[in-house]
């Protein structure tokens, strides 16, 4: 390690050695980052949020009221030439649940271990693909923001070193902007991560239930069909 100097405090030497004014150069880059960190947040806030709705359109407040509804399909199942009836039961339902019933609906002449590949496929698909794609985007945040605040905090020590080189005497309040910009970017940046590992893994809870209450809705849809 001592055999190799560190080569940050050397950069502003190299800028000044050719002619660059290091200052409004670390003043540029602050600015930046700062937009860049406001982006971020501002990014994984709205997948978090439409994460949030979209999980509460896909699945029922609870089992209760799951079961509700497929007692429902099954009492007009269970009489003849209801296919109309229950289609107009699960048309514009965006929830989980309702889209496996119409599709078991549409291939019900498919032998049951193939309807029930095929609806578990579409639900992947259709379903928890689109949900897996924005949690993707919130886990890149998480690891993007505290990387974005490093970034500044390596940016604010060059410009302070800039100013150590560029003068013999450097009064404190004239290093203390970039200091506070080294800190100021590394908090931002993971104030933004913490929260959203918070909200990241109530969503993950969130997308747990709605597979069981899924899961179990589509035992039954099943089992409604093989009778019919």
């Amino acid at each position: 390690m001592n055999g190799f100097p560190c080569l940050t405090p050397h950069l502003p030497l190299v800028a000044q050695t050719l002619g660059i004014d290091f200052g409004p150069v670390a003043g540029f880059i602050g600015t930046l980052t700062y937009g860049a960190l406001v982006l971020v947040a501002l990014w994984g806030a709205y997948c978090c949020i439409v994460l949030w709705r979209r999980i509460a359109e896909l699945r029922f407040a609870n089992e209760d009221e799951q079961d509700a509804f497929l007692d429902e399909a099954q009492t007009i199942l269970a009489k003849n030439n209801a296919e109309d009836s229950l289609d107009d039961l699960c048309d514009g339902d965006p929830r989980g649940v309702s889209m496996l019933l119409l599709l078991a609906l549409k291939n019900k002449n498919l032998p049951p271990q193939r309807l029930r590949a095929y609806l578990i496929e579409r639900f992947q698909r259709d379903v928890l693909a689109d949900l897996d794609y924005r949690m993707t985007w919130v886990q890149t945040i998480i690891k993007a923001a505290p990387m974005l605040g490093l970034f500044g905090t390596v940016v604010g020590m060059m410009g302070a070193f800039g100013k150590l080189s560029a003068a013999s005497e450097v009064s404190a309040d004239k290093l203390a902007g970039d200091i506070m910009f080294a800190l100021i970017t590394t908090a931002i940046g993971m104030s933004i991560a913490i929260p959203l590992i918070l909200a990241s893994a109530g969503i993950s809870v969130r997308i747990g239930k709605l597979e069981d209450l899924v899961g179990s809705g589509l035992a039954r849809i099943l089992e409604m069909f093989e009778r019919k």
